[in-house]
This record gives structure tokens, sequence and C-alpha cells, in this order.
């Protein structure tokens, strides 16, 4: 890989600042040798790795070449704060595994928050109201269900709740953020926004209504074997507000799983950026990028980590987006109490809104702590079969056929002595957080800050052979149009174009056991 200092296409200072900031760490005192750093919150300290700690580390997460048994606390997943299976749809809601006492009860304070049921304004119930005018959802919740992933409407009477649709158009040249080099500048829709919300409070018109039709793709496996793959067609009918600008962009996207998202914030992120191929000098056919945006809670480039393309870097930030885009509920970070409407729906901003009591914004400062915190400690469960020989023998198929060039198994965190469910743990998360070109088949053509229309952030892996158990369905990637596992795999091209046809061309028994290991995540 690339050492960090040589890449082209990252400006000197943003190199330095994601690689010294590691997700929103900045200089703590003296900037020649610092002993401490901040991670997000000034309150929670890093403590630096010591080189033979790093060289522990570099060791612990190299990629294995033994696969006669599991590596060890490879059932682990999250490390210490790894749980049990739980054995109905609740696999996904339990805290970390290591939380304390009394943290426990912050997260289930966080988990009320996360399942409130917003109301529209005015209410009698003024700490519940502010909802839309316009919204996807009524709580978060309702998309992430049972905190696992959403999926497309199963059919035409099937509503799209766990799913809306992005928009944006090009921006001019001088609408780029000049502190992050190759940032791709595009701007909201003019009459709707950022995103098309289905629904509305009483009185206001929602924006649209998402139609999919699908043509299906019959793929001729090597053994004979057929699978099918469903190729989708968005349409944002029923519009409410007049025709989209003849630029718009469109991005379909479903409610991703919520666990173990604590820990990938954790991850240093000089140890994500060491990973960034972007010339591909080691001519393996990766290219991994990280994707650098806007920090609007710390008015700063920052590492992208969460969203399909890797568009927010914290959990905080990310949660406080999906307050005001899904729910149209204002917070400390987007304090607009009329949510995603835009300056063009005059009925939406004009309407009453729940910010005009003590709390300030709809949700406030500690409301939405609570929510960061329990979304920062949904817990990974625990591997099952790690032994399982036909689970070894298709992890050794996943690692010789090259999958873990994008699906790195395992990081350690950092140290954090005011986060200690997420400090110096092993995690096999099998992502790499890095922006990939998955080729032309997947691509929607829309940018997000430096990520281009073809590329998406890895998906971590953990807990993919649990979406049945907890979600109720099969359907993958960043729009659901996979209904297996292996269509998943199928869907897959761009830089991961050989390992797709190193899977048609497997022998069926090799197939198999490739499923059954990544059941076993």
């Amino acid at each position: 890989m690339r050492p960090i200092a040589e890449t082209k296409w990252f400006s000197l200072y943003t190199v330095l600042l994601v690689a010294l900031s590691a997700g929103g760490i900045a200089f703590a005192e003296d900037e020649g040798a610092p002993e401490q750093l901040q991670l997000g919150d000034p309150h929670l300290s890093v403590i630096l790795r010591t080189d033979k700690e790093a060289a522990r580390i570099a060791k612990v997460t190299a990629p294995t070449t033994d696969f006669s048994a599991p590596q060890k606390f490879e059932e682990r997943s999250a490390g210490a704060a790894t749980v049990r299976v739980a054995p109905d749809s609740n696999a996904f809601s339990a805290p970390s595994g290591n939380i304390t006492f009394e943290d426990e009860l912050n997260f289930k304070v966080g988990n009320g928050l996360f399942r409130k049921v917003w109301v529209s304004s005015p209410s009698s119930t003024l700490a519940s109201d502010g909802l839309g005018p316009l919204f996807n959802a009524r709580s978060c919740q309702r998309c992430h269900i049972k905190d696992g992933r959403g999926h497309p409407p199963a059919n035409a009477e099937d509503n799209a709740i766990s799913m809306f649709l992005r928009v944006s158009i090009p921006a001019p040249t001088e609408a780029e953020v000049s502190e992050i080099e190759g940032y791709i500048a595009t701007l909201p829709e003019p009459t709707y926004g950022s995103q098309l919300q289905d629904f509305a409070v009483q009185g206001h018109a929602s924006e649209y209504r998402l139609d999919i039709a699908y043509t299906e793709e019959v793929v001729t496996l090597a053994d004979g074997a057929k699978a099918s793959l469903r190729h989708p067609t968005y349409t944002a009918a029923d519009l409410g507000y007049g025709p989209l600008h003849p630029d718009a962009m469109l991005s379909p996207r479903v409610a991703p799983q919520m666990i173990g998202l604590g820990l990938l914030e954790a991850v240093p992120a000089a140890d994500i950026l060491a990973g960034a191929d972007p010339d591909d000098t080691d001519g393996d056919g990766i290219s991994g990028r990280p994707n650098i945006v806007w920090s609007v809670e710390f008015d700063q480039p920052m590492l992208g980590r969460f969203g399909h393309k890797a568009g927010n870097p914290t959990i905080k930030q990310q949660s406080a987006s999906a307050f005001s885009g899904d729910i149209g509920i204002s917070n400390p970070l987007f304090s607009a109490g009329a949510g995603e409407c835009t300056a063009a729906q005059t009925a939406c901003q004009n309407a009453v809104h729940g910010d005009g009591d003590d709390r300030g914004t709809e949700i406030d400062a500690e409301g939405l702590d609570l929510v960061t915190f329990y979304s920062r400690n949904l817990a990974v469960p625990a591997r099952r079969g790690v032994d399982d020989a036909e689970v070894l023998r298709g992890k050794q198929v996943f690692y010789e056929t090259g999958c873990i060039s994008c699906h790195r198994p395992g990081f350690v965190t950092h140290r954090l002595e005011n986060q200690p469910e997420q400090s110096f743990q092993l995690i096999w998360p099998y992502t790499d957080m890095l922006l990939h070109d998955m080729g032309p088949a997947l691509a929607d053509n829309r940018p997000e800050a430096r990520a281009t229309g073809r590329e998406w952030r890895t998906a971590p892996l953990w807990g993919v052979g649990l979406t049945k158990q907890v979600s109720g369905h099969t359907t993958f990637l960043h729009d659901g149009r996979a209904r297996s596992l292996l269509e998943a795999v199928l869907w897959h091209g761009g830089e991961a174009a050989s390992q797709r046809a190193a899977v048609v061309d497997m022998p069926t028994d090799e197939r198999d056991a490739l499923i059954a290991f990544l059941e076993s995540l």
C-alpha cells in the first residue's frame, strides 16, 4: 500500500489532519510530542500506542494463513463488548457486553428515545412534538427495525418506511469545500432538499411516493446452478411540490444495521488510512480511498465512517442528521425546526414547530447524547460455528479469493479513558472503512463528498448471518436489491470483478462453504 505522505489526491494539510484526528481527535497539549489526544467529545481521552503495542497489534490483525482451526478470540467479534446471540429478533438490541451497570441505564434511556414516536406540533406532549412537517418515519426504530437493516417494499401494498431516495444536483466549482481536495460539489435539489420524504403531518402534502420496478437477469454459474439478479428502476412518483430539477441525481438508501458502530468509530484513522491505495500501486486491482467529509460538530474536515458512502464522520452527526432529515426533528447540530423543508416549501417553513419551549431544539443536547450513547453501544453478537469444518473451509475460500482486500478482517481500537466499552478491543468487522468502485451495475451516479457515483464504503459483515432472524428478510446491499448473500456477491463489479468471477467459477462445495462462512459472521 502507498504510504500516506505519497498520496497525490490528498493535500498534505488533510493528510496530517485526518491521520492525527482519528475521527475527531485534536492535540490536547504540546503538538510536538502529545501524550494524549481528544476523541470527539473533549472529555474522551485517547492514549497513544507504544511501539511495542503497535507491533503486537500488527501481528494479531495480520491475515491468517492457517485455516485448520479458528483464530484466537475470533468468536468474539467485538472483543469484550461481544454478547451471546439472543434466540429471537432482539439479537441486535443488547448493550455492549462490557458495559457498566450505571451506563446500562443510560443505554436504556437512549433506547427509549430511539424508539420514541414523535407527534406533530402543537401538542400537549411538549417533549415529543415537532414531527416533520415532512418526514420518512416517526421514530428511529421504524427505519432501523429491531436495530437491524431495512428493506425495500416487498410489494405494492408494502410501504417504504425503511428506505428513501437521497437527491442532489451538480454544483458549480465555487461550491466546493476548499479544505478537502477532491471534494465533488453538489447542492440540495432546489425544491425537495437532500432527501425525499414520503410522509407529512396533517395539512401538508408529502413529497413523493417511491416506485420500484424490477427486471430479472439470470446468471448461470460454472456448475450449472442459476441465480437471478433483480435490476431495480426507481421512480419518484406523485411529486407533491412540482417537478424535480432536470439534473436531479437520485440515490436509493436502505437503513443499515446498527451494531458495532462505537467500535468502528474507535478505530484509529491512521489504521484505516494505511489500507488506502488509490493508485493501486501494489497491482491487486483494489484501490480503496477514504471519504473526507465536513464535520458540523467540529467545523473541520474529518474521515467519513458512517453511511453507505461514509458520508458522516461520527455517530453523533449521523444521528443528528437522521433526526433532522428522516423525522424532521431539530437538534443541536441541525437546528432548523422545519427539518428538511426548503425555502420553496413555504407552508412547511411557516408551520408550527416544536422548538419554542425550554428545550431550544426539538431534541435537546442531552437527548441527542443519549441516543448517540445508545447507538454507540449496540452490541455485536458472537460468531456461530467458528470451528465448523465447512465454515473454516469457507473462511479459507473467502481469504484466498481476495475478499479480504476490501473486507479487512480485524482492527484494534484506540485506548479510550472515558469509553471503556470500546477501549483497546480486538474486533472482527470485516471492513476496511474505505470507498471502492463497485462498477456500473451498482452505481447510483450521485457523488457524496469525495465519493464518486460508483463508489461505496465497504459494508461491515459482522452480524450479516443474523439478518433473517433479526429483520425477517435476507435483502442486502445499499438498496436491498440482493435477496441472498449469493446475489449480493454476484452484484460485485468494478474493483471486485475478479472476486465475482472466481465465485461464478467455483465448484459447488467451495461456494457453499463460502456462504456458510458468511452466515457464521
